[in-house]
């Protein structure tokens, strides 16, 4: 990359390289997480070769959904390598896969208790909701899971509502939707004020429009947006990167 000097790359310069905000680097200094090991004369930061590495590892063990102190405890193990880093991190996506797998019921009745409940026209439903919203899809789901509590009380709710009350949905929904992509396009972490705002919000409309949303049904969707191509689909449409974004603001939140 252009500028890099061989004393190391400055923090505009790592941020680049590795899709983080320069906000959530200088808040990795301040805690002392990842400390540029040496400056330039002016008394910018400058990361080295080293620096870099152990940043490479915060970022998989935050994806892999450890706090930020848990990382820190992890990186400054006096015992540990890199070889030994990368077995741990290997075990922790192997776990989460097996977790993932354990969660597929779940999952499936999330989508349907976010999804179902429709008490509107064909051309209504395709008027709010386009073309992702099918009959066939309906049925699908309601033979699958229709026996959940879930599923029951978003029936009970929805049954309710109006084209008026659907419409008051949609936009609430699109809401959500904006803060999320406004976050993103700002360079705002998922864990910082404006993504974890946006991640509230997204739980509350879920809460105060279909059923009771517990912080675990809360991780079980944001795990469902990466896990499941049709609702990756969704977000990335609206932006790029977005599934992952709302995924990772919603952990951060439900992480406080």
């Amino acid at each position: 990359m252009t500028g890099v000097t061989e004393a190391g790359m400055t923090v505009g310069q790592v941020a680049e390289r590795f899709a983080v905000t320069v906000r959530t680097l200088h808040h990795y200094d301040e805690i002392g997480l990842l400390r540029p090991s040496r400056r330039t004369a002016a008394g910018y930061r400058l990361y080295t070769d080293a620096d870099v590495t152990r940043l490479q590892h915060v970022i998989v063990y935050r994806r892999l959904g450890f706090a930020l102190d848990e990382i820190a405890e992890v990186l400054d193990d006096p015992d540990a390598d890199v070889a030994s880093h990368l077995r741990r991190q290997r075990d922790a996506v192997m776990s989460r896969l097996d977790e993932l797998s354990g969660l597929v019921v779940a999952i499936d009745r999330a989508l349907e208790a976010e999804m179902s409940g429709i008490r509107l026209t064909r051309e209504e439903q395709q008027e709010l909701f386009g073309d992702g919203f099918s009959e066939e899809y309906q049925a699908e789901a309601r033979e699958r899971w229709g026996d959940t509590e879930e599923w029951k009380q978003s029936q009970a709710r929805t049954a309710q509502y109006t084209k008026a009350d659907w419409e008051a949905i949609k936009a609430e929904t699109d809401a959500v939707n904006d803060a999320f992509v406004a976050a993103k396009r700002s360079g705002a972490a998922p864990d910082s004020e404006a993504g974890l705002a946006a991640a509230d919000a997204h739980g509350r409309h879920i809460h105060d429009r279909f059923y009771d949303l517990s912080p675990e049904m809360h991780l079980c969707l944001a795990r469902m947006y990466v896990a499941d191509e049709r609702f990756t689909a969704y977000y990335d449409d609206l932006e790029p990167g977005l599934a992952q974004y709302v995924h990772d603001a919603i952990e951060a939140l439900r992480a406080t």
